[in-house]
């Protein structure tokens, strides 16, 4: 197992992607931080699938958008779980509706969950990652970050601005042994997909139609991008540096 004796933390960890991703982590040997803002109940239950996988998982409850939490989260993992080698960005969070529609405060409130947090959660684990001889940050996107998709402008932005920083974050991080990355996934089935107005009615047909425009047949699973993930943070892709790695099934292109 190639994370054996590593300590990884996933933001929005409970469910979804995130879920997805800290399984995948713990499956490989990672002791795995889960990290929930309102719902615990999600949260406990991936623990309790980490813990039937022989790993030891702790869950931490912060709102990244908050500097203050973000910061004593990482140092909570730290001092219960002796370490941080894997960042995972999962969490997320926005006001999907027209640009008409928008007010400052959704701005504020997404950029800092979505980018914000990004970049000070790397601040805070860096030091820790150092001084374990390095680690790996990987930083969850989406294609709204270069497409014009409806109702998403502030989650678009804010997605932008996360790859901006994961670029930033790979050449200043790199004297340190710290490998950052961004995976941008495609349309995935989770219960994100009810937050937008289009998808709350016939979703079933929503995604039946981007399966058969999608190159691969299917459309993309959270664990699809949870192995693309992992990989990132091994060995084989110690060279790949601030990259963003398109996990969409060829959906992209038809564009």
């Amino acid at each position: 197992m190639q994370f054996s004796g590593k300590v990884a933390l996933v933001t929005g960890g409970g469910r979804g992607i995130g879920k997805a991703i800290a399984l995948r982590l713990a499956q490989e040997g990672a002791d795995v931080a889960i990290n929930y803002f309102r719902n615990r109940a999600p949260a406990e239950e991936t623990a309790l699938e980490i813990k039937s996988l022989g790993q030891r998982p702790i869950i931490v409850k912060a709102n990244v958008g908050d500097v203050d939490e973000l910061q004593g989260m990482i140092q909570k993992v730290n001092d219960e779980l002796g370490g941080l080698d894997i960042l995972v960005n999962n969490a997320a969070s926005g006001y999907n509706r027209p640009i008409m529609e928008q007010r400052a405060k959704g701005w504020d409130w997404t950029m800092n969950i979505n980018a914000r947090a990004a970049l000070f959660g790397a601040q805070a684990a860096a030091p820790i990652m150092a001084g374990r001889g390095g680690g790996a940050i990987v930083n969850i996107s989406s294609f709204g970050s270069q497409r014009v998709l409806p109702d998403y402008v502030l989650v678009g932005a804010s997605k932008a601005a996360l790859e901006a920083v994961t670029r930033y974050l790979a050449v200043e991080m790199a004297p340190m042994n710290i490998v950052v990355n961004a995976v941008s996934a495609g349309v995935v089935e989770t219960d994100a997909l009810k937050h937008f107005p289009i998808w709350r009615e016939q979703l079933s047909e929503r995604i039946d139609a981007i399966a058969g425009h999608t190159p691969a047949g299917r459309i993309v699973t959270s664990e699809d991008v949870a192995g693309v993930v992992a990989w990132l943070c091994g060995p084989d892709a110690a060279m790949i540096r601030g990259q963003v790695i398109v996990v969409d099934g060829g959906f992209t292109l038809g564009f």
